[in-house]
């Protein structure tokens, strides 16, 4: 297995994890949905794809609005949990297993791309967006929320790649998805009308600890660097540990820890 192809194996089994986070993002789902133009009452059988699905928040969303909605992930144990979250929704979701960097889906066969925090880990995002482009219809709505490299989910990552041993060649930060004009550059002349907005996640917590110890055991890549520190270099855990819960204490308040994302939508040409 090549070094590509082994990094997209432990992104898939880190965010195998990924489920009791579930909770803390189906508000900023409706929030997404909302700012991509999906609402009751819009055009019968409007096709919407969902990148990066996860446990299906912002398919099923969707879905309860009267959007034909496919969910694409590249993780299957969290495809299981998006299945039964539409069953108990009462939803219709088509729902499959895939890289957004080559879809097996149809090109402009979508009149809405939507991606929550998937996309961006992709680890080519030239690729991804390529793929999301090319299924979504002309005059279609690309939007998307990331997390910024200057706030609290963008400086955790950072820390986290300072720990970890660098990606292969030709892998890209997730959180320059977060900088508007990286996003600007990606899009370029693809698309039209570029908007840009921001929301605030509050994850309710303890304390930075609690915070932390959760996000070991559910965010893909610090599921993977603790796996990687537990048992071999303690001190570099401890160190770790302690850097993350001093980024932390500066989002943390009232029980809650402020967690700010960008939110961005286009039209393509």
């Amino acid at each position: 297995m090549d070094a590509l192809a082994q990094f997209k194996a432990a992104q898939r089994e880190g965010w195998s994890h990924f489920a009791p986070l579930e909770a803390v993002t189906v508000q900023p789902a409706a929030r997404l949905v909302r700012y991509a133009g999906i609402r009751p009452g819009m055009r019968a059988g409007q096709r919407v794809l969902d990148v990066g699905c996860g446990t299906g928040v912002v398919a099923i969303t969707a879905a309860r609005l009267g959007a034909r909605v496919t969910g694409l992930d590249l993780t299957p144990a969290l495809l299981e949990r998006a299945r039964e979250n539409a069953r108990i929704a009462g939803v219709e979701v088509e729902w499959q297993e895939g890289d957004v960097e080559q879809m097996t889906l149809a090109g402009d066969s979508f009149d809405v791309v939507l991606s929550q925090y998937g996309h961006m880990f992709a680890p080519r995002p030239e690729l991804a967006l390529a793929e999301m482009l090319r299924v979504l219809k002309p005059g279609g709505t690309i939007a998307f929320s990331t997390w910024p490299p200057e706030l609290f989910v963008g400086r955790m990552f950072a820390l986290v790649a300072r720990y970890q041993p660098p990606p292969p060649p030709g892998v890209s930060p997730p959180t320059q998805w977060g900088d508007p004009n990286v996003v600007r550059a990606r899009l370029g002349a693809l698309v039209k009308d570029i908007a840009f907005d921001s929301a605030r996640m509050l994850v309710p917590t303890l304390s930075p600890q609690h915070q932390r110890e959760l996000t070991e055991r559910t965010a893909g890549p610090v599921v993977k660097l603790i796996e990687s520190l537990a048992g071999r270099d303690a001190s570099k855990l401890d160190a770790f540990r302690r850097e993350y819960e001093m980024v932390a204490a500066e989002y943390f308040e009232e029980n809650a820890l402020r967690q700010d994302y960008l939110l961005t939508r286009a039209t393509k040409l």
